[in-house]
């Protein structure tokens, strides 16, 4: 008789004490659909405040298909979250965001679109209930970065909400990432993958955990894990900016020897050229940075996370 097959739901949470209850009890009323597999929880808590410990605990020991890993520090909302996904081991893995903005009930399509053989199945979304201003400036950045990236395919609308067979998390592991993006792995790393669409929903308790910075910082690590446009075009741009003021140069100087008593070139236009060509280092100097600041995290090689506690893997 051969072993039943298992299906991790893992999910990173930081202070999200009143949607864990609701998130475990949608996704075990999706997985009655499917009594043909067994099932488990992995909630990987990157330091909560606010009580959200206290909630999974106590799920984890009413039921032991909860298991949880608590960091002992917050480790950011990139590492923490991932460090939880690939320490899910299963037949199928799916990556879920606690926050319900990301609907349990698209599961059991995802399970559906696995048993018809796909490896990867991926929740793309192409609505939201969110910010219409916030949307229009992903889409954006989803743009650029498709358009900068040629080679990759790029999936606009989509965070990570998704089902992972076995062989690509075992493909997953292979990339020591101290600091991933998974969207861009996803795609890099391949497989038959299905897409199903979704409109995403309001956020129903708390507040959302992205500021500005956090969002900057996600961009800015897709941009510098997928393409080098960045830095080619401020090159590009040196050169174009040094032909333009060469031919400046030899206008004023044309200029002043039909006019030599007559015309003055001014402060303005000095003053004008000093701050535009610092303004334009000083956005390549920052590109450069970035780039410089993604080789500094690889070499230090530091671990995702450090783990407090482990719930319920025994």
């Amino acid at each position: 008789m051969s072993e039943r097959k298992r299906i991790v739901i893992a999910g990173g949470c930081y202070n999200e004490v009143e949607n864990i209850p609701e998130l475990y009890a949608r996704c075990c009323e999706v997985m009655k659909e499917f009594p043909q597999y067994d099932f488990e929880f992995l909630f990987s808590d990157n330091c909560s405040t606010d009580g959200t410990r206290e909630v999974i605990r106590e799920l984890a020991a009413k039921d032991k298909r909860v298991k949880a890993i608590f960091n002992s520090a917050n480790f950011g909302h990139i590492r923490s979250p991932y460090n939880g996904f690939i320490n899910a081991y299963g037949d199928a893995v799916i990556n879920i965001c606690t926050d319900l903005q990301d609907p349990p009930e698209l599961i059991a399509d995802m399970i559906r679109e696995w048993e018809n053989g796909s490896k990867v199945v991926i929740a793309v979304r192409n609505k939201t209930q969110c910010n219409p201003l916030m949307e229009s400036v992903r889409n954006f950045y989803y743009y650029l970065l498709k358009k900068s990236s040629p080679h990759e395919d790029i999936i606009r609308g989509f965070t990570g909400f998704g089902l992972y067979d076995r062989v690509f998390m075992d493909s997953i592991r292979k990339f020591n990432e101290p600091y991933p993006y998974l969207r861009g792995l996803v795609s890099e790393i391949g497989f038959k993958r299905t897409e199903l669409t979704f409109e995403q929903p309001a956020r129903k308790h708390g507040i959302t955990k992205n500021n500005f910075f956090t969002l900057y910082d996600m961009a800015m690590t897709g941009f510098v894990h997928h393409t080098k446009v960045p830095l080619r075009l401020a090159v590009f741009s040196g050169f174009v900016i040094a032909f333009l003021s060469l031919l400046s140069a030899v206008g004023y100087f044309i200029y002043k020897l039909c006019n030599w008593d007559n015309f003055q070139v001014g402060i303005a236009p000095l003053v004008i050229g000093l701050f535009f060509f610092s303004s334009v280092q000083l956005i390549f100097i920052g590109i450069v940075g970035e780039y410089i600041g993604a080789i500094w995290t690889q070499v230090k090689n530091k671990p995702l996370v450090i783990e407090e506690e482990r719930i319920n893997f025994d």
